[in-house]
This record gives C-alpha cells, structure tokens and sequence, in this order.
C-alpha cells in the first residue's frame, strides 16, 4: 500500500513516514542461551531494564566485495531459512524537480524480471517459498526483502544479483507503462483514503521548495507522465551500483558460506557512481501556520507538526522519548487528561517519524464528536506547554524505554521481514556505517535523563508549529495533475549477459514444536509449545464466543466488552493498567473475531508472573464503570462513523449481510450497528461477560521459551482457581445458510469525488471448514491467492488498473464464504468486474489449472511452511486455527505431502465444487454518476444502498 509503517527501533514506540511497499501481500534476539531465562518470582517488581537491554544482541560478521558491496552475516540456525536484505543508498530525497516518484517507479520495476529473470519476481519467489517478501521505498532509502528456504537460497541470490548487475534489458516501454499506471493508481489508493492528501500539505509546508524532503515519495502524477525510457535506465545506472548498497543475510547460513556465495553471484557486477545522499538542514518555519481541511472523517482531528533532527542526532532518542511521554503510551499525558479524565477527545497520538537527515514531529487528536474543535486545541495546546516547562517524571521515563526495548525484542524475533535481524543490520549500516546502530538506539533510550527530554522538547517543539485543522465535509474535488508525455530521447542500449541458473534443492520438511497438553484446576485446557527463539512468553485466553454470539439486536456487544476489559477492574484504573503494562513491556490486548473472543498477553518472560497477574486481573475483575462506558461507546462510535465513509470498510460492512441474511450471526462485523452500540446498557456488558468470558467457555494456548513444568503452577495460580458464575454459559445458533442466488448482481454505494472504486464481491461456498481442503487452497492461490494469480496478473500487471487485486476462501466455524477483493481506477470500475467474471469463468471453464500454475502453488505452499512458523505468535496462530477446525496438532507437518499429492484434475474439481461464477454479490464504493453507466453496461441488477 502507498504508506506503510516501518517502525526504527530507536522509536519502537513512533511510526515512521510514508514508505511505499509494493508487493500488494498479505516484521531479534540472539541465538537462545544454553539455559531458558529464569522467570521472576511473584512479585510486582518488573526485571531491571538494563537487563531487558542486555537480552537485544544480534552477532555478525561484516565483510566487503572488491566491488564495494558491503555484507553482513547473522548465524542463526533455528530453522532452515535464510534472511535476505538488500538496501540501496538511493531514496526520494535524492530526486531532482521533474523526476519526483522515480525511486518509488524503479522499486516497481525491479520487480519485474531482469536480463536472467525474465519472469515477474513475484511469481518467482512464491516458487522459492519465500515468506515475509516485499521491496519499499522510502524517503532515505530502496530495500528488498525476502525469507527463503535455505535450499532455495542460491536461487534468490542469483535473483537479487541479476536486478542489481543485469536489470535493464529486460526494461522496455511496455514494462515502463505498465508499472507508470500501477504506480498512479497505488496514489490514487492512498489518496482515496480519509484523510489522504494531509501528507502533501505537511510536507510542502514544513520543508521549502527544493529541500529535499519537499516531495512525497510516491511522486506527482504529472512527473510520473513525462518519466521516459532513457531518464528511468539513466536512474538505475546512477543510482544501483552494488556499491551503492548493504546486504545483509540473517538465518541457517555460515559467514564463510557467505563469502562463497557473494562473489559467486555478486563479484562480476562492475562498480558504479555512489550516490551522496542530499544534505538538508532542519527548517524552521518563519511563523506558526494554520490551515482547515475538509474530508471524509468521523470528527474533527486536530494535527501539530514541527521538523526535528534525523536518525543520527543524539536528541533523536530524548525526542522519542517525548513523543512516547506525551501521546505515544497507552498511559501517556495527552492520554490521560484529553481522553480519560476530561474526556474532550476520542483518540490521541505524539510520534517521530524518523529520517536520515531529519524527523517529522506529530501530535494528533481527534475530537470527541459534540465537543468545541478550539477547546481540544487549546487543552492539546496547555498540556504541550506544561510537558515542555516540565518535563517528564522518572517513572514516565522508565516507561517509554521500556515499551520501546521489549517492542525491539519482539520485532527482533524473526530474521526477516522490514523490522528483523537483517533488515535491523542493514538499516543501520546503510544510515549511520555501523550495523550495531540499533544498539546504540536502544542504550540512548535507557540512558536519557528528564532533564535531556525537557531541553530536546523545549528546543524543537518550542519553534513556530504548522497546524491542520481536519474537518467533516466535502474535500475539493480530486484533481490528477497531467503531465507531458515522456520526451523524445535516445534509449540506452545495455548488452545482455547470459547467466546460469543455479538449481534449487527441495525445501526442508517443517519441524512444527512439539505441542502438549494440560488441564487446570477448573477445567480450563491448556494447549502449549516452547519456542526458544526469544525470552518471550505469548498466552492466549480464548472464548468460545466472537461477534457470532452477538444478538441480531445487539450488533457490538461483543466487542464493546471486550473494548471494557482493561478500562479499569475492582482493583485498577484504567490509567493504571496502563501504566502496569508499559512497567513490565507487556502488551495486553482483547477482542474478537467471528468465532472466538480473546485475551492475547505477550509477556517478557522475565515479567511474566506480574503480567499474567494483570491479566488475569482484567479478565475476572472488569469494573464496567459508568464513565469509562461512555467514553469507549463514544470511541467505538466515532470508529464506525470512520468505517462510514472508507471505501475497504464500507464494502467490507456491507458485504456480510447481503451474503446471510440480517438476522444470520455473521451478518455483520466486529465493530456492529451504531444504533445499538448508542443503547447498551452495564447490565449488558456484564451479563454478555458473564455468559462467554468464563472458564468453563475457555481455553488456554501457550507459547513460551519457558518449559510446562515451571509455566503450569504459574497459570494455576492465576487463572486455576477462577470459577463460573451463575447462570447458564452462551450458547449459538448458526441454522441453515440462505441458498446461493442463481445469477449475478451489484451492490452500489455512493461516495462522490473517488478517484478509485472498491470492488468487493462475495458468495457463500458448501466448503466444509473442517473438511481437508488442501485442493480448494491451491486452486484459490491460482486464482486470486497469490501476486502472480490470475485475477492479480490481469488487473495489475496486465492491465494496470489496480495496485493489487485478490480472491480467497475465509474459513469460519459455520461458514466458508469465497471474497474477491479489487480496487481499481474509477474510469476502469465496470472493466475490472468483467474481468474478474472473465477469469473467474474460465478457471472453472475450459481454462482450469495448468500444470506451471499447480507447481508454482504447490512449492509455494511447500517451501513457506519452515519459515511460516518463526515467531511465536505463529506458532500460537496455528495451534488455535487447528483446534477451532479439528486439526491434528501435526496438520501443517501434514501439509507437504499432501500438497505434493495434487493433480489438476483435483484442483479443478474443488474449484469448480466451491465456486459459482452466477453465485456473487458485487459490493462496489465509488462515484455513482461515473460508475453507474460503466455497471449498466453489464447487464446486471443493480441496487443502491447507503453505509451500512
């Protein structure tokens, strides 16, 4: 999507600006200590937070190419995949005027075969069985990722040492094209959004015409028109040299393996220009400014923005700090004062969205809806002044290192991924020349004082601040900025040079951990597995119970309880809970899914017997009191007006209902009707608790680098004497699905002044989900599953009129619905449907499965599988998914041989027993007096309704 959030360890608690992914798919410790880290006693003292910093460590061995490419290596043999992680020096900061958006075209084009590749990268991965895959650009900086199976590691190397040495023959103007239009319409995505066009307003003001950081990485449209041929070849040669670029590789490989490897595939490619990343000065505005924008959201948000000092300066840590202090934590000032105890706003935030050369300060807040706009600005504006006079308290302080230290210990646990072992290395390598940078992040964290908070807040935030007013109503109407057609320019002619193709072994079998099984005191089961990867315990408290078991009257109730749980108990506040959590780095969540209602704790596990204290504490112990019930109700319902006027969430909310039926408990999402949310009462949230969220309605999943043996009294203690309440536990009733309709229809919502559509089309399938469907998810990867599937290929890479389009079976416990998913160019809206009806028909018709389509499926579904389960939150996942649908504990052991057992004959047949092209619902959001006339030309009925 056009802004991802990659999270800088030195500001775990700060989201970072804009970066652009593009592959449209669905984030270290050490090697584990020879003995598991000792859990405390019970006590509430949280382990020191020198010792957290202690456990963040990521070993490797630096090494450079006679080409300049500079390697780092990160030993790690918890599983037979490899990290790959290439960052190029190059970024849209360093675009001069009239090329803006060229970094972010060429990560596109990058992904799209080379001299020796010639196939699309995406399709080449998913037949590795790479996981955690993706390229992003970034103000600073072009990276690619992927996870590999070591077998296949060869193969990717080769890949990533092709685009980089021998890209541009296979760069030609109908390739140019084609990623121009998917690049345009992955703006338009993020355009279309609430809220969307704020970034360009921020970043044209905060930064003077010719800074640097002036532009937004994704570009303007008319640059994107005039880029040519020969300008994007002359970018690439200037800019990706292998000694323009860090690699680091995390995972089941040797450094001496990794020489070898290196030059094998890497030494040939000859040196280029360095690119000196632009140099740009922290700009300070004349004068503060104001301004009022108008746009689709729920209440007002009040923004502040100030330009601070990049990822190198050492008040970069105190800033973060700050921000944490301020509206980062869950406990922060802004928090406590405008949300809980005035209860003026709905929701507030405060981070640093860091640069290499600079940061963007924010502090967000948005309105409660009925409350004055100029007094929220005045109090966001008092507390701001009090924080900058002040500074912050010890304990505030302790706090936000904390949260920030165990945020990097989690991130940390996988070797891949924008966030991992290997990217964590080359980041810092590529930013400030030395890949243990993240180190000294996190040591500037636990060493700042209040008093460095209060000076690096006074200095910066003391300065002239740019001010947005966010407003409900009607933005100006979407303008797209045409630009000249590219011009006339002699094409640089490059020399191909044909290289070998190394093999690839077959993957390793998945080792799923071992899972065991215990009982509590009371009844409750216990499903558990260590994974020893990270002193870490992951524990979730699981409901039979989910938005299911809401009442067709009573749309929300269960999440509004859930919502509840730590908004205060018998024993705590809110902000105290709040405040326990950020102590102890745990992170504490509830909620819900269709079939299932959670309590989801993420304990270090050196903290893990307080933490569980407190779980436990909110889970038996809800307060339900009057005030924090009415704050929450007004932020669930703000939450919903939001979901009103979002083109995904819209679709997304109306889609279930014309699927079953109102009165059917799936009719709905988590987040409900608002009608009924406006009207529930205390009685019943306690009552909806007391008939779901009880122990003999529980289960309990462990996943912990600590034995059973020591974690079973712990949970007895906690949760094993906990008993049932009176009165009878909740019962569903699911009854009949409604039959599938006999032919085709549309669904159209009206919202005017789209660039984009969504397209969103459902039908219920006679799938059992418990059934084994190994063909149904193999034939589902052919047609929408994948990047390189056929509903994919066509819009996207075909066509060009969506940034990514999908279509995938959801499994639930009654129900197995088939959802295509497809945003798209609104001149293009009536197209992309009868594209999708085209290809969908002719999967299931004379065009089935081929045999290059069920083998890359296959391997991708094969050769994933030991990289899948890294973390272990997956592997917590995955134990809970076979439980709730019958599985054997082995099921994904089982996976392998039984995805090597498909022929086409078998896919096709439970494609064609699932899907009924004449069978869909098409939900489509977007300007009606433009689309209507696209849709007419279908032939299909058509009916207007309004958000649901």
């Amino acid at each position: 999507m056009r802004l991802t959030r990659r999270l800088t360890l030195l500001l775990a608690s700060a989201s970072a600006l804009a970066a652009c992914a593009t592959a449209p798919q669905p984030a270290a410790m050490a090697p584990p200590p020879a003995v598991p880290v000792a859990v405390v006693p019970a006590a509430d003292e949280p382990a020191p937070l020198a010792s957290l910093v202690a456990q963040v460590n990521i070993p490797h061995t630096e090494f450079q190419l006679d080409n300049g490419l500079t390697v780092l290596v990160h030993e790690e043999h918890k599983a037979p995949v490899v990290a790959i992680s290439v960052w190029y020096n190059v970024g849209s900061k360093d675009e001069p005027k009239g090329e803006t958006g060229f970094a972010h075209l060429f990560e596109h084009l990058m992904f799209y075969g080379s001299d020796n590749v010639r196939e699309g990268i995406f399709s080449f991965l998913e037949q590795l069985g790479a996981t955690d895959w993706n390229g992003s650009t970034w103000f600073d900086r072009t990276n690619y990722y992927e996870t590999v199976p070591k077998s296949a590691l060869e193969k990717a190397l080769f890949m990533e040492s092709d685009r980089m040495g021998y890209l541009l023959p296979a760069v030609d103007q109908k390739r140019l094209d084609l990623q121009r239009g998917v690049v345009q319409n992955e703006k338009r995505q993020g355009d279309n959004q609430p809220g969307g066009l704020v970034d360009y307003e921020v970043l044209g003001t905060l930064f003077p015409e010719g800074h640097p950081y002036h532009h937004d990485t994704i570009g303007s449209m008319a640059d994107l028109d005039a880029a040519s041929l020969a300008d994007v070849k002359r970018w690439f040669l200037d800019k990706y040299g292998p000694n323009n670029a860090v690699i680091a590789l995390a995972g089941d490989i040797t450094p001496d393996e990794a020489r070898g490897l290196m030059n094998k595939y890497f030494g040939a490619i000859k040196r280029g220009p360095v690119n000196t990343p632009a140099a740009a000065d922290v700009p300070t505005l004349a004068a503060p400014k104001s301004i009022i924008m108008k746009d689709r959201v729920a209440t007002t948000q009040i923004q502040r923005h100030w330009a601070v000092p990049g990822l190198l300066s050492d008040q970069l840590a105190p800033l973060g700090i700050g921000a944490a202090v301020l509206g980062g934590l869950s406990s922060s000032r802004l928090d406590r004062i405008l949300v809980r105890d005035e209860k003026i706003a709905v929701s507030v935030s405060a981070n640093v969205q860091p640069f290499q050369r600079m940061s963007l300060f924010e502090i967000d807040a948005s309105v409660k809806p009925g409350v004055d706009p100029a007094l929220v600005e005045k109090r966001l504006d008092e507390v701001v002044a009090q924080f900058l006079a002040e500074g912050p308290t010890e304990d505030e302080m302790r706090r936000a290192a904390t949260v920030a230290v165990s945020g990097s210990i989690r991130a940390l646990e996988k070797v891949g991924d924008d966030g991992g072992k290997a990217s964590s290395l080359a980041e810092g390598k590529l930013y400030a020349g030395d890949a243990d940078y993240y180190r000294k992040q996190l040591n500037a964290y636990a060493a700042a004082t209040p008093t460095q908070v209060r000076d690096a807040m006074r200095q910066w935030l003391g300065r002239p601040v740019f001010s947005v007013r966010l407003e409900p109503g009607d933005r100006p109407p979407y303008e797209e900025a045409k630009g000249p057609p590219p011009a006339k320019a002699s094409d640089i002619k490059v020399a191909s040079i044909k290289r070998q193709m190394p093999p690839a072994a077959p993957p390793e079998a998945l080792d799923f951990p071992n899972v065991e099984r215990t009982t509590l005191a009371n009844g409750i089961k216990v499903t558990y597995a260590q994974r020893a990867a990270a002193p870490l315990t992951d524990i979730v408290l699981s409901f039979d119970a989910g938005f299911a078991a809401d009442q067709p009257a009573e749309r929300g109730l269960q999440n509004m309880t859930m919502a509840l749980l730590d908004e205060g108990t018998e024993k705590y506040s809110a902000q105290q809970i709040a405040e326990a959590k950020e102590r102890l780095g745990a992170s504490l969540n509830s909620g819900g899914s269709s079939d299932r209602s959670f309590v989801v704790l993420s304990a270090l596990s050196p903290n893990l017997v307080p933490s569980l204290g407190l779980m436990t504490e909110i889970i038996e112990r809800p307060a339900f009191a009057p005030s924090e019930i009415e704050r929450v109700r007004s932020q669930l319902l703000t939450a919903i007006a939001q979901a009103k006027t979002t083109p995904g969430s819209m679709a997304a909310r109306a889609l279930p209902a014309l699927l079953y039926g109102e009165n059917h408990p799936y009719a709905t999402t988590s987040q409900g009707n608002d009608a009924a949310v406006k009207g529930f009462s205390r009685a019943q949230l306690i009552a909806f608790k007391d008939r779901w969220l009880r122990p003999d309605n529980a289960e309990i999943f462990v996943v912990s680098d600590q034995p059973l043996a020591a974690l079973k009294p712990i949970l007895e203690t906690a949760l094993g004497t906990w008993q049932a309440p009176a009165g009878e536990r909740g019962t569903k009733s699911f009854g009949p699905l409604p039959a599938r309709p006999l032919s085709p229809r549309i669904v159209l919502i009206d919202r005017p002044g789209s660039p984009q559509s969504m397209i969103f089309g459902g039908e219920l399938t006679p799938v059992d989900p418990r059934a084994e469907n190994t063909a149904l998810f193999a034939g589902s990867d052919v047609l929408g599953g994948s990047t390189a599937s056929r509903i994919n290929l066509e819009l996207r890479e075909r066509k060009g009129w969506s940034y990514g389009s999908f279509g995938f079976p959801q499994l639930t416990v009654a129900a197995v619905p088939f959802l295509v998913q497809a945003p798209v160019q609104a001149d293009r809206t009536g197209d992309s449907i009868a594209a999708l009806m085209t290809e969908i028909r002719a999967l299931l018709g004379a065009k089935g499965v081929t045999d290059a389509e069920r083998v890359r499926a296959v391997a991708n579904s094969i050769g994933g599988l030991p990289g899948q389960f890294e973390t272990g939150s997956a592997v917590l996942s995955a134990m809970q998914t076979n439980t709730l649908y019958g599985r054997p504990d082995n099921y994904y052991e089982l996976l392998g041989d039984r995805y090597r057992a498909l022929n086409n004959a078998a896919v096709d047949q439970a494609l064609r027993q699932a899907i009924d092209p004449n069978g869909f619902v098409w939900v489509v959001v977007g300007e009606a007096a433009k689309i209507r006339p696209q849709l007419e030309k279908l032939h299909m009925p058509i009916e207007v309704i309004q958000p649901r």
